[in-house]
């Protein structure tokens, strides 16, 4: 019996469960299958009011419109606001829209470090934690969240969930598999490491700026 057989077997001994390695192996992989949820606190309030309320309070802005159309003049409405770039980098998704009624340069494409304003959808939000939920793929470039400055995410107001496991089970539903990157954002990077002083951008942007849409 090798060490970690042993080990095992003691673990089992002592726990008085089933000496045969295969039922608890299988039974792990069921409950791993089932992916069952811890007990949740009660969470009374309504999601986007809650969501807005949390982002406020981690440092994000806020807007909000009734349709993707009016995404160019609420983009450049906070770019006017906060006296930044008018050049844009964004996801695919989004490169089509009538941008240059607003004057703004928009690449659809993913950000390297020169830029330094970056828009993207999200896949999903968090009410609870005023968290928004990004899936990596062809077309939705962690870079555009990550290296520019500024970020604006564009979230869909049917797309804020209460939970992470709300939205944990959201991704298992709806994607074949759980893709290489799920990034969970919350308001501007930020660390208060060095003399316990609150540094935003250390490891990503500096603001966030997120766009609630039907």
């Amino acid at each position: 019996m090798s060490a970690r057989e042993n080990i095992l077997a003691r673990i089992r001994s002592a726990n008085k469960v089933a000496k045969n390695p295969d039922v608890i192996g299988g039974t792990a992989v069921d409950r791993i299958k089932a992916h069952p949820s811890s007990p949740l606190p009660t969470l009374d309030w309504e999601n986007e009011n809650h969501f807005k309320l949390r982002c406020h309070e981690l440092a994000s802005s806020l807007d909000q419109i009734d349709s993707l159309d009016h995404l160019p003049k609420a983009v450049n409405r906070y770019l006017n606001e906060n006296d930044l770039p008018k050049k844009i980098v964004c996801w695919p998704e989004f490169a089509d829209l009538n941008w240059s009624d607003e004057n703004l340069q928009m690449e659809g494409r993913s950000a390297v470090g020169e830029d330094k304003v970056g828009l993207t959808g999200s896949y999903c939000a968090i009410a609870e934690t005023g968290t928004l939920v990004m899936l990596s793929g062809e077309d939705q470039h962690a870079t555009t969240s990550l290296l520019p400055e500024t970020h604006i995410a564009v979230v869909s107001r049917s797309r804020i969930l209460r939970t992470m496991e709300e939205a944990w089970e959201l991704i298992r539903n709806e994607t074949e598999s759980v893709p290489r990157q799920v990034n969970f954002i919350s308001g501007p990077s930020r660390t208060a490491d060095i003399e316990m002083t609150l540094v935003y951008g250390a490891h990503g942007p500096y603001r966030v700026h997120v766009i609630i849409t039907e």
